[in-house]
């Protein structure tokens, strides 16, 4: 009995023997670095299973201006031409404004301005302090709101439809200390008429457009954070 459970226990070791090296050919070594068992619930590691990149991210980025492109400095001074010639007092004023304020471009200030010019006449006609007193300085705005006030205290409406600016021209400019100046000429289209308390027309003609000429200075202080122009200065021409 002995001797048969011997050999019994014999033949058993050796079946798993052989089983275990046989699932170890099929199964393999573990070595550390298999595969996790896969989440159907995680997201898949795309940077690891990504290939190799052989160059560097940066080699295929077309860089953007101020990113490290081209500087616009030569093509802002190429601008100044269209506005003024090359060697007159107006180019050489504006080059001293571009220099103490790169973002200067002569033509989007202009856009500006006449942008700025159709707020403020219409605001001024309306009566609209809120509107003037952002676009205009300290003086400007006072004088502004007092002959408003004036207009009001006698009754009187202005009836004004702004056509449109056949023309603005920057005429003079200037760096006072760390403020830019720059001065345009604008050439606009006005219908416009004042009535009284009554509503009898005391001046212009609700029927007529105008040419109206102004020259207005605009500034800005080129060492402030703050990139907005106000109007500091106005001039009608008859």
């Amino acid at each position: 009995m002995s001797e048969m459970f011997d050999v019994t226990t014999i033949i058993f070791l050796v079946l798993a023997v052989v089983i275990f090296l046989r699932l170890r050919s099929v199964l393999g070594k573990r070595t550390g670095h298999e595969r996790p068992p896969f989440d159907p619930y995680s997201a898949p590691d795309r940077e690891k299973d990504a290939p190799a990149r052989s160059a560097p991210v940066e080699d295929n980025v077309i860089p953007l201006p101020g990113q490290g492109g081209s500087s616009t400095p030569v093509a802002q001074t190429a601008t100044l031409e269209t506005v003024a010639p090359q060697g007159s007092a107006l180019n050489e004023a504006l080059r001293k404004i571009l220099s103490a304020d790169s973002s200067f471009e002569p033509q989007s200030f202009l856009q500006g301005a006449r942008a700025a010019y159709e707020m403020i006449v219409s605001a001024f006609a309306a009566g609209d302090r809120k509107t003037l007193k952002n676009l205009l300085s300290k003086d400007v705005y006072e004088g502004f709101v007092a002959a408003i006030s004036d207009r009001e205290s006698r009754g009187e409406t202005i009836e004004s439809t702004f056509v449109g600016i056949d023309k603005a021209d920057i005429v003079e400019a200037a760096m006072k200390g760390s403020t830019a100046q720059v001065t345009v000429k604008f050439r606009s289209e006005l219908i416009t008429a004042t009535r009284d308390r009554d509503g009898a027309i005391v001046d212009g003609d609700p029927n007529t457009v105008s040419d109206v000429t102004d020259i207005w200075t605009f500034a800005r202080d080129t060492g402030s954070r703050d990139p907005n122009w106000k109007l500091v200065a106005t001039e009608s021409v008859e």
